[in-house]
């Protein structure tokens, strides 16, 4: 079943005249996602016809969805050892590791999914090179902000959370539970249906469509009615694979690795995730809580603690201003129209 993954390169006919032959590459592109996740179908697919025929057929992608290459924390490493050509990164899976881009993880941060990723593959950019050198960072986007949810409530301050076990959805975020008075249980969001039936987890952190998706829509009820968080994912190419690349296919490649292909990819996800609130607030036994003014304020003192926190960890991995990034990563989104309470 398995092919080699890294880029297999043929020639056209033999006959072709010198010069005139051109490099076909097919690529094998990994992800963790289920097959039916809706990224596949409005992110993914749509990104690798537009390569086809940007390419005219020289450059062919496989899908390998479902873990079916590796571990969903395995992403990075894979395609920086070639198991795969493209990879889908979740880097808060690994917490510690990529620091600067975990900025864009913090509570409080993004309003929507498709203006703050083009904003935030702009601001990454600066720093790629830096954090994640082993691989070509192609994109960098994020999902619509998630929601905590509970098997039961209530779910309305951060108190909520003292002695509840909860599934984080990155580094920067388990951190914040933890900080709360909570325990974290961190494993990828395919496992999430799992944890939350055998009640090894009271909460967990999603956007409303990855709910429904992952089978526990009729698990938790209880809802924090607050965009809390969100996820950046990168997509990482095999830098002996992309350096291997035709000048002309290169450019392709290029073309498809840029702010307004990020924002493109995220806004059909982020359709599909908004698109579901409202099939929750039907449901009779589902229960929203709106913080109030008192519990609003622990919730910013809380983020105002983790900001700090991504600062030191940032600083100690060699960010000379962390401060200023930050601030950079702020205005940006607020240029854009995607920072939290736009």
């Amino acid at each position: 079943m398995k092919k080699t993954l890294l880029a297999a390169v043929a020639t056209t006919a033999l006959t072709a005249p010198v010069g005139a032959i051109a490099q076909e590459v097919s690529l094998a592109f990994s992800h963790w996602l289920p097959p039916v996740h809706s990224l596949q179908s409005t992110g993914f697919e749509p990104w690798i016809q537009s390569i086809s025929e940007a390419s005219e057929g020289r450059i062919a992608i496989d899908l390998y969805p479902a873990q079916q290459l590796g571990a969903a924390p395995d992403h990075y490493d894979m395609a920086r050892d070639g198991i795969a050509d493209i990879t889908f990164i979740n880097p808060g899976y690994q917490a510690g590791r990529f620091p600067i881009i975990a900025a864009a993880e913090l509570p409080f941060l993004v309003s929507n999914a498709t203006t703050a990723s083009k904003a935030l593959h702009e601001w990454y950019m600066d720093y790629a090179e830096q954090e994640m050198p082993d691989v070509k960072v192609c994109m960098v986007h994020l999902h619509e902000p998630g929601l905590l949810h509970g098997t039961s409530g209530p779910v309305a301050a951060p108190s909520d959370l003292q002695g509840k076990n909860v599934r984080p959805p990155q580094g920067t975020i388990a951190k914040m539970i933890a900080t709360a008075g909570g325990s974290t249980v961190q494993v990828p969001v395919p496992e999430m249906r799992e944890i939350l039936s055998s009640g090894a987890v009271d909460m967990t952190t999603s956007p409303w469509n990855s709910l429904i998706l992952f089978g526990v829509d009729d698990v938790v009820t209880h809802h924090l009615d607050l965009p809390l968080y969100s996820v950046a994912f990168v997509y990482a190419i095999n830098k002996g694979v992309y350096e291997g690349l035709s000048e002309q296919n290169r450019a392709v490649i290029d073309a498809h690795c840029t702010p307004e292909w990020s924002q493109k990819i995220a806004t059909g996800w982020a359709e599909v995730e908004a698109g579901s609130r409202s099939d929750f607030e039907a449901r009779e036994d589902h229960t929203f809580y709106v913080p109030d003014e008192a519990q609003m304020a622990e919730w910013t003192a809380l983020s105002d603690t983790i900001r700090t926190g991504w600062a030191s960890d940032a600083a100690a991995a060699g960010l000379e201003d962390p401060q200023g990034t930050l601030q950079d990563l702020v205005d940006g989104l607020t240029e854009a129209g995607g920072a939290f309470g736009q």
